[in-house]
């Protein structure tokens, strides 16, 4: 069974983790249980200085998992630097645990995505739009051939996911 993949994509400073923070909340109160796969273009460490794990890691362990009865996290070095395979990392979660899994980032993905446009940001929304694009959450009134739905109403953005949801 293949978990539903949906990116929620924009420039830079368009508020797509704020965004994502409200909505979250909200599918979970629909009982829509989502993962999330973030892309980052920074250098990132999720362990911290001076731990064991981090002190094992830096030792040249190539994986490490870090686990209590809360969570758990596995850590993988990637030193050949090979791009991000979106498919690889969507297989490392549990289907049994989700009913979706929302990206943040990986505008260039051939998946369903929703394009976020604000007023004032860098780069135009046309930019971003592609034949995945099932929708554009934006601030200002667009003429688009996708749903518009308005970035600053989490629960409508929501409730287009929860609807779209139902419908994959």
């Amino acid at each position: 069974m293949s978990l539903p993949l949906l990116a929620i994509v924009g420039w830079s400073g368009t508020g797509k983790t704020t965004l994502l923070q409200s909505v979250i909340p909200i599918l979970s109160s629909k009982g829509i249980r989502a993962g999330l796969i973030k892309h980052t273009h920074h250098q990132m460490d999720v362990d911290t200085p001076g731990k064991d794990s981090y002190l094992l890691r830096k030792a040249g362990a190539s994986q490490v998992i870090v686990a209590s009865s809360k969570r758990w996290a596995l850590m993988c070095e990637t030193p050949e630097e090979q791009p991000i395979n979106l498919r690889y990392l969507l297989n490392q979660m549990d289907p049994s645990m989700l009913e979706m899994v929302l990206v943040e980032g990986f505008k260039n993905e051939a998946v369903p995505k929703i394009v976020l446009w604000r007023a004032g940001i860098k780069g135009g929304v046309e930019e971003l739009l592609d034949e995945q694009t099932i929708a554009v959450a934006s601030d200002q009134p667009l003429s688009l051939k996708v749903p518009l739905l308005d970035i600053n109403r989490p629960e409508s953005v929501a409730e287009f996911i929860a609807d779209w949801l139902k419908r994959e």
